[in-house]
C-alpha cells in the first residue's frame, strides 16, 4: 500500500519536486520494517522531540552528580529522573499505547 502511495506521489509530484522519490527509493529497504510496527509505535519512533528531552533529562541528572558509587545507584537516579519526567506532564501522550505495544511484542524484555 505504501508503494503505491509512493509512485503516486511522485507521478503528481514528480517535475516538481523531482529527487524525493527516488531518495526513498533508495531507501525503502530500511523504510519498510518502519511500517511493520503498530501505528503508536510508529509515532514514538517519529516522534524524536519527546526522546531528545527525555535524554536531556537524564544527562542533566547524571552530569549534576558526577560519578556513583555503584551501578544501582545510577540506575536508582535514571529511575527517579524518568518519573519525575512523567508527572511533569511533559511526556508523550502517545507513550502508553505505545508501551502496551511494546508490552505484548517484547514481553519477556520489556517490563511496563
Amino acid at each position: 500500500m505504501a508503494e503505491v502511495e509512493l509512485d503516486a506521489f511522485e507521478e503528481k509530484w514528480a517535475e516538481k519536486y523531482a529527487s524525493i522519490a527516488p531518495a526513498r527509493r533508495r531507501a525503502w529497504q530500511e523504510v519498510i520494517p518502519f511500517f511493520g510496527f503498530d501505528p503508536a509505535i510508529r509515532k514514538i519512533i517519529y516522534t524524536t522531540n519527546a526522546i531528545e528531552s527525555l535524554n536531556r533529562v537524564i544527562g542533566k541528572s547524571i552530569k549534576t552528580r558526577g560519578s556513583f558509587p555503584t551501578d544501582e545507584a545510577a540506575t536508582k537516579l535514571i529511575y527517579l529522573a524518568i518519573r519525575n519526567f512523567e508527572k511533569d506532564g511533559r511526556n508523550v501522550r502517545e507513550w502508553f499505547a505505545a508501551r502496551n505495544q511494546f508490552a505484548m511484542m517484547f514481553g519477556e524484555r520489556f517490563d511496563a
